[in-house]
């Protein structure tokens, strides 16, 4: 079976470097151009380009998914199946090709979570579980039909960096099932089973990655374990904005302040409307990231 696959970071290249090492046959990988990144302006490679050139698998990096040139490739790729994960919307033009259709892996338990951003909007929704799912590609965003998901629990202590790992390792078994399934005509998919209930997982803008007084610690706990360590949660303070990587409640209800973010010996204490939320791993603006406590013993030495 011919499989062309699209992606880009590193959650795609996991899942190529699985179908190769069990022999699957991937005829060329679709993925983004490269571009200058960083203060330096060095040319970037996506995570996925840099493992196809690894494998040695044939690299295709198409500016516009809809170019006679892209598509008259893909025509003489002559695919049987496409994979998608974590790549740009692609046209119908584009995922109706292969013969035996195209599917997507999706961090979620679809139909909950839709969207750009469903790791983070499950921790920061306060769940203990969520999964993977993979999918045919039909018109609308996330919602073709499933062929298989998994389950995968959440821990108190996953951020969405670990969460993320967590499901890039699952889902690249999930996707070699996949495979097996539709190679030995296994599988139709089955309808996405729609009560109205359904949590989103929008793109996540910066503002939206605020710590507000007026939520309750759990609520900015979970946002900030769910923006972490990308993009991060932040706070504003007299110096500036000041990112959030690691928190955890503070016990301590004992203690009253009238401000905002306040210092308690070695503690450094945001105040949230139904108590006080213990900073642990911060970035204030223009500097690395660093403990609370040195944070505290610097304020100390200045």
């Amino acid at each position: 079976m011919r499989i062309v696959f699209f992606g880009s970071p590193a959650f795609a290249a996991f899942s190529l470097c699985k179908l190769i090492e069990k022999g699957k046959n991937v005829v060329a990988v679709i993925t983004t151009p490269d571009k200058p990144a960083g203060r330096s302006m060095h040319i970037h490679q996506s995570e996925v380009k840099k493992t196809a050139l690894k494998l040695g698998l044939k690299v295709l990096q198409p500016e516009k998914l809809k170019s006679e040139k892209f598509v008259t490739q893909m025509r003489q790729l002559d695919a049987d199946l496409g994979i998608v994960i974590a790549f740009r919307m692609l046209p119908e033009i584009i995922w109706s090709m292969p013969r035996l259709g195209t599917f997507n892996l999706h961090a979620s338990l679809l139909p909950n979570y839709r969207g750009a951003a469903p790791i983070n909007h499950a921790i920061i929704q306060g769940e203990i579980k969520t999964g993977i799912t993979t999918f045919f590609l039909r018109h609308e965003i996330d919602t073709g039909d499933i062929v298989l998901q998994q389950s995968v629990d959440i821990d108190a202590e996953d951020n969405a960096g670990s969460l993320h790992d967590k499901l890039m390792k699952a889902g690249a078994d999930l996707v070699l099932q996949t495979v097996n399934m539709i190679e030995t005509g296994e599988t139709a998919g089955r309808p996405q089973e729609i009560t109205g209930y359904e949590k989103p997982a929008p793109k996540i803008f910066r503002e939206f990655c605020r710590l507000s007084e007026q939520e309750t610690v759990l609520k900015n706990h979970n946002k900030v374990r769910g923006l972490s360590p990308y993009p991060a949660a932040w706070i504003e303070t007299p110096d500036g904005p000041v990112k959030v990587f690691k928190t955890r409640p503070f016990e301590n209800t004992s203690i009253l302040t009238g401000d905002s973010i306040t210092i308690q010996k070695e503690h450094l204490l945001f105040r949230c409307k139904d108590g006080l939320l213990e900073l642990q791993s911060i970035q204030p603006a223009g500097k690395a990231s660093m403990t609370a406590r040195d944070f505290i013993n610097g304020k100390k030495n200045k």
